[in-house]
């Protein structure tokens, strides 16, 4: 059940979750093999929120060739088809160059869209979508698991974005989104890749000082620049926004937009909100963790607190010893 194969090119990708040194890891190894850099991160796709989404600073993106960074409109919406259909040329230009693209990102969706194609799933339908909102989330998450028990597996359920479109895709086809979803999660493609991953203890003070660091350069003016700029007053109360359909989501879906516009109403402290946004990247960081682990052949490489981007790139290096030659490319490969 694919909509589209295996991109069938030689990439290397380097995931893993939020705050775990993609970025910095990605650009010393560019470096060393004279690799250039292609995003996959959902939310740098976009223009603008630059701190609150962690892009790499400019600096570091003028020492080596960075794609995809702020190819969209902030109020725009991208998922993984639209990522793929942006990603396959940037990785040819890639290419043609006889360089690496080192594909960097914890947006496991968007990643898997390259090595094991798109699950051939239906389109979005105006009609229902208006009908799932009319019921609350307690009410879609009983209805999407009497339609598909195996739903509490594969769904967080916790998540009301997600919940809204695996039931909008169990009543568009008439069956268990579980089950569609299986035939393309079982493909299992060999490509080059590695996880970098970190002890939780290491990775959650790495979260929680990256987000003191943020509001320290600015983030909460950023979010409000951005909301008035969009025409979007910050100063509504998010609990009385409506519910998140299941839409792609937009750079406003980044994590810390809803904490801060929180704290911008006075709905709560600095420090609540600081808090709030620091438990909702650990709880994403925990599901980047489990998405990628699930994923057969990711090489995992696990860093101490000590370990710096140069350690990292030759412990890469010395388990893909390939990345010291150029990329086997023929422009005319197909995916």
């Amino acid at each position: 059940m694919h909509s589209g194969c295996v991109l069938n090119l030689p990439i290397f990708y380097l995931c893993g979750p939020t705050a775990s040194g993609k970025s910095s890891v990605a650009l010393a190894l560019a470096q060393q093999i004279g690799g250039e850099i292609v995003n996959a991160d959902a939310f740098q796709l976009f223009r603008g929120l630059d701190l609150c989404t962690a892009k790499p600073l400019p600096a570091e993106r003028s020492e080596v060739p960075h794609h995809l960074f702020d190819v969209l409109d902030a109020n725009d919406a991208c998922d993984a088809q639209r990522f793929r259909e942006l990603a396959e040329p940037a990785i040819r230009d890639v290419l043609s160059r006889q360089r690496w693209p080192i594909l960097v990102g914890g947006s496991g969706l968007y990643v898997k869209a390259l090595t094991h194609g798109l699950a051939n799933l239906p389109k979005g339908d105006a009609a229902l979508r208006t009908e799932l909102a009319q019921m609350s989330p307690e009410e879609r998450v009983a209805e999407l698991l009497r339609l598909d028990p195996a739903a509490a597996s594969n769904v967080p359920l916790s998540n009301d974005r997600y919940v809204s479109r695996a039931l909008e895709i169990c009543r568009l086809t008439g069956q268990p989104q579980s089950q569609l979803r299986q035939q393309w999660q079982q493909n299992q493609p060999r490509f080059l890749g590695a996880m970098l991953t970190r002890e939780r203890n290491d990775l959650y003070q790495r979260i929680n000082a990256r987000v003191l660091q943020m509001i320290e350069a600015g983030v909460i003016e950023e979010v409000r620049d951005i909301l008035e700029s969009l025409g979007t007053d910050p100063s509504p109360s998010p609990s009385s926004l409506p519910p998140p359909d299941p839409r792609p989501p937009s750079l406003l879906s980044a994590i810390g937009v809803r904490e801060i516009q929180a704290f911008l109403h006075g709905e709560c402290s600095l420090d609540q909100a600081i808090d709030a946004m620091q438990q909702a990247t650990r709880r994403y960081a925990k599901r980047q963790i489990t998405w990628f682990r699930r994923e057969q052949g990711f090489q995992t490489i696990c860093l101490a607190p000590e370990s710096n981007p140069d350690f990292a790139t030759q412990r890469l290096i010395e388990t893909f010893p390939c990345l010291c030659r150029p990329p086997q490319f023929a422009p005319s490969l197909s995916i």
